[in-house]
């Protein structure tokens, strides 16, 4: 999931991103809207933010070496990280900014059917590329529900994709409402108020994307199903007493590193030991292709 298919989430939505900050700047010039400039910077955060998820996605496949001997996978979370502080200062930050500044300096705003076509064509756009975000996520999660499966994964880059787009459609609800209030009521304080609006939305959604990749950038276990196949897998070889710790930690989406705890038969040479540890790596390497490093080690009953 953190490959191909986040990858390709991540260009669909920096592509429809592009498109409608570029209708949104120019339709905020034409109308003086408020709202409509607080929703270009908006899709300039989200597409500058994309941009950084790809370079993440690329750096954290980059080869382990001896300065980081378990890979670069965790530069995903990093990057991920870097984008949540950015729609908080950035994308709430902005759009609060503007539109207190409407509300204390009102102006009025003109052509609003041309700021409503756009925000339509956004929407639109924006709902193409939930759809590409919400069909590889569920792909990736089958048999969750959404709400468990968004607590649950550990794909970042599509879970910002995910939130950043619902954060965009309700952005778009609320510029439409507040630029439709304007032009109805011939009052341009709706236009800040709207802004002002998306801003909190935004705000809200940046808390929820920090905490998240908070989380993952310090290290999160696998899922508990993988966690106890693993402990399965290792009790089920000949030698072995008892499973204690199956300790596990996601570097990557992708990128699993898992150490074993294990006591064995008393009655087997150290040799015997050293072949079923070997074993055991071996078979859980094959079985979970997620678990990129795993580690058996052996455990005295008396200290476990």
């Amino acid at each position: 999931m953190a490959g191909h298919g986040s990858t390709r989430v991540i260009l669909t939505a920096l592509a429809a991103n592009v498109g409608i900050a570029i209708a949104k700047f120019a339709a905020a010039a034409y109308t003086g809207s408020s709202a409509m400039l607080t929703e270009g910077v908006h899709s300039l955060v989200d597409s500058t933010n994309h941009v950084l998820l790809l370079y993440g996605t690329k750096r954290s496949r980059k080869a382990a070496d001896t300065i980081h001997p378990l890979g670069y996978g965790r530069e995903l979370y990093f990057w991920s990280f870097v984008v949540a502080i950015l729609v908080f200062a950035l994308g709430a930050g902005v759009s609060l900014y503007e539109g207190i500044l409407h509300l204390l300096h009102p102006e009025p705003t003109s052509n609003l059917k041309i700021a409503l076509l756009v925000l339509a064509v956004a929407a639109a756009l924006e709902s193409w590329s939930t759809w590409e975000a919400l069909r590889a996520f569920n792909g990736a999660n089958a048999g969750k529900g959404l709400v468990r499966a968004l607590k649950d994964t550990k794909d970042a880059p599509t879970l910002i994709v995910l939130l950043e787009n619902a954060g965009a459609l309700a952005g778009l609800a609320i510029a439409a409402a507040g630029i439709g209030l304007a032009w109805w009521s011939g009052n341009p304080m709706w236009d800040g108020v709207a802004s002002v609006l998306i801003g909190l939305v935004l705000g809200g959604i940046a808390v929820m994307l920090i905490v998240e990749a908070k989380g993952l950038l310090i290290g999160e276990a696998a899922d508990p199903a993988l966690v106890e196949a693993i402990r399965a897998c290792a009790a089920g070889h000949a030698g072995v007493t008892t499973v204690h710790e199956v300790l596990t930690v996601h570097q990557a989406p992708d990128m699993v590193v898992s150490v074993i705890s294990a006591d064995f038969d008393d009655g087997i040479t150290a040799r015997e030991v050293e072949q079923t540890v070997r074993d055991i790596e071996a078979a859980v390497a094959t079985q979970f292709p997620i678990v990129t490093r795993v580690y058996v080690r052996p455990l005295d009953p008396s200290a476990a």
